[in-house]
């Protein structure tokens, strides 16, 4: 295929790509949008599968490269279609964690078999820039790769509890690594025919990928897992200019300046720079229930016929979830129960804090499963200029994002994080199976004071419970 009609596709293949992004940016666009971007790859692969370079050496040719693309793409299409229809949404985070991890795996391999088996052959006229393209994407990758899994083995508590590990100098190992890497990038540039510099960089980059994860503690996943998918379109974009293709750079770039961007918004959501996000270790310490300068202190405990009788008299109820609902799958009795409350007049809304859950946007993917009306979820602004004439709210698994330490708490270490202000509602019911603190690992004043009433126990059995009462 001719390369200008290549070259064309791409710039179609872009707008696709911008178009996408923008009407993803909208809940009543996001699914057309996502649609939009799935057509855009679909037709760079196929122009890239028939594309050929300068030389005019095609980029698939023969029967058996042919059959090398059929069988992968047959079994790459089986394993997406197989975790959709098995993972819950309470294991999203952990495979969109992986999904970026394989992401800067595939950029690795890549470059490390164009320069083993093409680079040279084929007579690259600037060996200089593509050894240091092939060394940055080899960097991004495997630190995407390895600091993905241990992502995943963090979310999934698989080896790996929700708090921070740290270890002494810790903050000086993970920078000399990354001198050395930048090192030896430079290294193989002043001299391009060390191949063999691929392979300590690929070491050294694993590593830094584990130990620049590992003092991330549960808290901040949502930035980090925001931050790795920004490293994969990174890693992509450096491979594109290894390849000598323009759609693997427009694709790259666009991914990692959205993973920016949304990392930002993260960080801004918790009031905290990325700085403190990648080297603060939030939750290292953790703060035991009921202790601190306060001393011993009381709780107000409900019964679900208490909360049902305090809904029943209320006229605007706010809904709060977090973590806890997903690992309960309260979802759908939460669903239930507003349906059940706007029956009897009752007004019901969703607020969402931009940080709750373990990535950016959970809750919000959670309700859509239980097919809650996306009009009803309010965000942190929305939700808190009408908390101070909400009758109640349930606040269903969340836990530092309605502290009200974060406001005054100089000491806290989610002192300045905007919050849901639920504590100015008349009545705040906590549902959670224990006092036990969140991820940053502090005690929850929330809890102690006059208009909270926690109602202990599993939340999707709690909610159900709610509903026998109302329906009796």
């Amino acid at each position: 295929m001719d390369q200008n009609i290549v070259i064309a596709a791409y710039l179609l293949v872009a707008g696709l790509f911008v178009y996408g992004l923008k009407m993803m940016a909208h809940y009543r666009t996001a699914r057309r949008g996502n649609f939009v971007s799935a057509i855009g790859m679909a037709i760079a692969i196929v122009f890239t599968l028939l594309a050929r370079d300068d030389s005019g050496v095609w980029a698939v040719s023969g029967k058996d490269g042919w059959t090398f693309v059929i069988i992968a793409a047959v079994i790459g299409s089986g394993v997406g279609l197989f975790l959709a229809v098995t993972v819950r949404m309470t294991g999203m985070p952990q495979m969109v964690a992986m999904f970026n991890g394989f992401g800067g795996l595939a950029s690795a391999l890549v470059v490390f078999s164009e320069c083993f088996k093409h680079w040279g052959a084929r007579g690259d006229s600037d060996p200089v820039h593509m050894s240091v393209a092939i060394g940055i994407s080899t960097l991004i990758g495997w630190v995407t790769f390895w600091g993905s899994l241990v992502a995943f083995a963090r979310l999934q508590e698989f080896l790996l509890s929700g708090r921070p590990t740290l270890f002494k100098f810790q903050k000086i190992v993970n920078f000399a690594a990354l001198g050395a890497v930048i090192l030896l990038i430079v290294l193989w540039g002043m001299f391009p025919a060390a191949k063999l510099l691929i392979i300590p960089i690929a070491v050294i980059a694993s590593a830094l990928g584990v130990m620049f994860t590992i003092p991330i503690g549960g808290a901040d996943m949502p930035v980090i897992i925001s931050l790795l998918n920004s490293y994969s379109g990174l890693a992509a974009c450096a491979t594109g200019f290894v390849l000598k293709n323009p759609g693997l750079i427009i694709a790259g770039s666009l991914v990692g300046s959205s993973g920016i961007v949304l990392t930002r918004i993260m960080c801004i959501g918790m009031n905290r720079s990325l700085v403190n996000v990648l080297f603060g270790g939030v939750g290292a310490i953790v703060v035991a229930p009921g202790g601190g300068a306060g001393g011993d202190k009381r709780v107000t405990s409900w019964t679900a016929e208490d909360a049902a009788m305090c809904l029943e008299d209320s006229s605007l109820v706010f809904i709060v979830p977090g973590y806890g609902m997903a690992v309960a799958q309260a979802q759908h009795a939460v669903k239930e129960l507003s349906d059940l409350l706007e029956e009897r007049g009752v007004q019901v809304k969703f607020g969402i804090h931009e940080v709750a859950g373990r990535m950016p946007g959970h809750m919000n993917v959670l309700l859509a499963e239980a097919e809650v009306p996306y009009e009803k979820l309010c965000d942190r602004s929305e939700t808190n200029s009408e908390l101070d004439r909400a009758d109640a709210v349930i606040v269903l698994g969340a836990n530092d994002v309605v502290n009200p330490a974060a406001r005054h708490d100089k000491g806290s270490p989610i002192y300045g994080m905007p919050i849901l202000d639920v504590d100015k509602a008349r009545t705040v019911m906590v549902m959670k199976r224990t006092l036990n603190p969140g991820f940053a690992g502090i005690d929850n004043e929330l809890f102690y004071q006059d208009n909270t009433a926690m109602v202990f126990g599993d939340g999707k059995k709690t909610i159900s419970d709610i509903i026998a009462v109302l329906r009796q």
